[in-house]
Parts: structure tokens; sequence; C-alpha cells
């Protein structure tokens, strides 16, 4: 017997994969309430980012749709369609921990080698940041072009490159439905003054302030994007299937609602 190739399956898929069994298997009924992510999350000891990721695949499917302030629905599709195409979409989360991790290094070194006219154009992006529409279009050509412009003081060609093809995911249809909720003018104005912390920490050519700039407003758009979506303490129906108790996942019982702000650890699987 020939040997087939092995997948490595990104664990928010995983995640995706158990609750659209459950939802065809008649566990979930069509119009019932999901567990919140603190309680998905719980159950499978994994981050709520990862669950969150799984929710934001199933509503783009059309399997799922969230109600802010109320709770995640599960809805009948419209046709019965395959997964999209999950092994060259990474999770928005994934995205946002890479760039953390990279950009942060680079925005380091363009505070060593940063010349006036790398200078210059970081300056420009920013300015036609500010005078731009958020959400649009032309906002995320102006943020794309802010974090190619330091990555382009470093000269070198492939990191100019990785960079922008790492933005370029957020038009992948899970990280755009996410931002779909979270995306602000008001956001924005937020995302701007951490990018002038960037600018000037390169300018004042302090490497640890320029990397740590960057990381806290990569790490701080990871904590936008995690926001609640407001449903924590929705009441749950008390009858029928979708109230039965499940072993993969299982409906918990209530815990108390603990209140405290996204961080490096709860980013992490």
């Amino acid at each position: 017997m020939p040997l087939e190739a092995v997948e490595a399956r990104r664990l928010y898929r995983q995640v995706a994969d158990q609750l659209r069994s459950l939802i065809d298997s008649g566990e979930y009924a069509v119009g019932s309430r999901l567990p919140t992510e603190r309680e998905l999350a719980e159950q499978l000891k994994i981050s709520r980012p990862t669950v969150r990721e799984a929710l934001i695949a199933l509503e783009v499917e059309g399997r799922l749709r969230i109600r802010v302030g109320s709770g995640i629905y599960v809805i009948e599709p419209a046709a019965v369609a395959a997964p999209a195409p999950a092994s060259v979409i990474e999770g928005p989360f994934e995205l946002l921990r890479a760039r953390e991790f990279l950009e942060s290094a680079i925005a380091e070194e363009a505070a060593r080698v940063a010349t006036k006219g790398d200078i210059a154009r970081i300056d420009a992006s920013l300015v036609a940041m500010e005078n731009v529409e958020h959400p649009g279009e032309a906002s995320m050509v102006h943020d794309r072009a802010f974090h190619v412009a330091i990555a382009g003081s470093l000269g070198n060609a492939v990191l100019v490159r990785v960079v922008g093809e790492l933005f370029d995911q957020r038009l992948n249809p899970y990280f755009a439905q996410l931002a779909h909720y979270f995306e602000s003018p008001g956001t924005w104005r937020t995302a701007l003054d951490e990018h002038h912390a960037v600018r000037d920490a390169i300018v004042a050519h302090d490497p640890g302030a320029a990397r740590d700039a960057m990381r806290d407003h990569l790490a701080r758009s990871q904590d936008r994007f995690a926001q609640n979506f407001g449903a924590e303490n929705a009441a749950r129906p008390s009858s029928g299937r979708a109230a039965r108790s499940t072993a993969k996942p299982s409906k918990p019982q209530h815990a108390p609602k603990k209140k405290r702000a996204a961080s490096s650890s709860a980013r992490r699987r």
C-alpha cells in the first residue's frame, strides 16, 4: 500500500472540524446558540484566539452567524459546500503572531541603519494614513506602505517581500471577517499612534525602543481582534438537542466570569 502525504492540520481547523461535525450531526441544531468562546477554550484547553479563528472560519463557510452582544448561532447553510481551502489560509492570530516576531526584529535593526531617505518614506506613509478614512482599501494601502518602508530600510529585498506578503494576508476571508467586527475609525487612530511610537524610536536610533514599540503595536492588534463579542453571560436554551452535554466539546457548567485584559500568554497556543 503506498504511503499517503501527511497534512499538518492547523489547530483552529481541528476545532472548526469538531464543531462542524456536531452541527452536521444535529447536536447543535439550526437556530441554537453555541457555548461562548471562553467555555469552548476551557473545554478544549486551548487559547480563546484559536477558538475565535475556528468560529470565524465556520462563519465564512456559512455555518455560523456571530451576533455581537448576543451569541454565536448555527444557521441554515444556503447550499451544501465544501469547506474553504484551509491549507492555504492562515488564521488571523497566526499571522499577527508571526508579524510580531518578525517585524519587531526588523524595527530594531531599522533603528540602527535607517537613513534620512528611509525615514522620509516612513513619514510619507504616516502622513497618508492621517488623511484617509478607515476602514477602507486606501487605509490598508498606506498601512502596508508603513511596514514595508521600515523593512526597506534594511536593504534586503527578501524581507521587504516577506513583510508585504504577510500584510497582504489581511485580505484573506478569515482575516477580513474578523476585522469586520472590530476595526473602526477609533481603532485606526489608536493604531496610528502606535505607528508614530515606532517611527519616533527609529528616528531616535534606539533599537530597543523600536523593537518594543513594534512588538507592542502588533500585540495590541491581537488584543483588539480578541475583544469580547459581548455574549459571555447570554442565557442558553434549556431544552432540545442543542442543550445536551456532548463530549467533543461538552457544554460546561457556567464558571465565574473572569475580567482581565488579554495577555501575551492568552495569545499563545
